[in-house]
């Protein structure tokens, strides 16, 4: 591969709709092909160990801090010298659980300066993204009963997800957890890599 930016594919989307799964396997997918590649991700799990709120807790603060150390992984993650990047948990994935939060704690939105400031942070990673994949949730889909998750939290992340992308003309690719859009997104994902590695 000729190129000295590696190809970046980031997924979003509310917790437990496949986005590492997917992200394992078009991982696979690539690797058989060839393609060195490399993986971001437990933003969540480190914003909790280092003492931040997290899920319906989300603050401004915690947000920033979260879109900040995903922006670091990335560039860390683009230096390694692989010729793929997949980002678990693009920028925008934590705006929309911030804005989540925020509607399921009934509390008004933050200043507009905030907003605009966070969304801001969040857009400077939108151009390099070469692949944007948005899971959709399917409540019909059993999640892992060991964690404590709110439904109701859950559907406000996919809505705000989705608001954000679509209001903002946001390139991306929805993902539902049909067996066809899962094989179309990890299609999607091989034949931009591997046009890009026979240049």
């Amino acid at each position: 591969m000729t190129s000295t930016q590696p190809i970046r594919i980031g997924v979003l989307g509310t917790h437990s709709t496949g986005k590492t799964t997917l992200l394992k396997r078009i991982e696979m997918e690539l690797r058989a092909e060839g393609i060195t590649v490399t993986r971001t991700g437990r933003l969540g799990k480190r914003a909790s160990a280092a003492g931040l709120p997290k899920m319906q807790h989300h603050t401004a603060q915690s947000t920033e801090w979260i879109i900040a150390q995903g922006i670091a992984d990335e560039i860390a993650a683009s230096a390694q010298g692989a010729e793929v990047v997949l980002v678990d948990r693009a920028a925008h994935d934590a705006l929309a659980y911030f804005h989540a939060a925020l509607e399921c704690r009934g509390e008004a939105p933050p200043p507009r300066g905030e907003r605009e400031r966070l969304l801001l942070l969040a857009a400077t990673q939108l151009p390099k993204y070469d692949l944007l994949f948005a899971t959709v949730l399917d409540e019909r889909v059993p999640v892992d009963t060991s964690h404590d998750y709110d439904p109701r939290y859950r559907r406000l992340v996919d809505q705000h997800v989705h608001r954000l992308l679509d209001s903002d003309d946001i390139p991306h690719l929805r993902v539902h957890s049909d067996p066809d859009s899962q094989a179309h997104t990890i299609h999607v994902a091989s034949k931009l890599c591997l046009q890009v590695a026979l240049v």
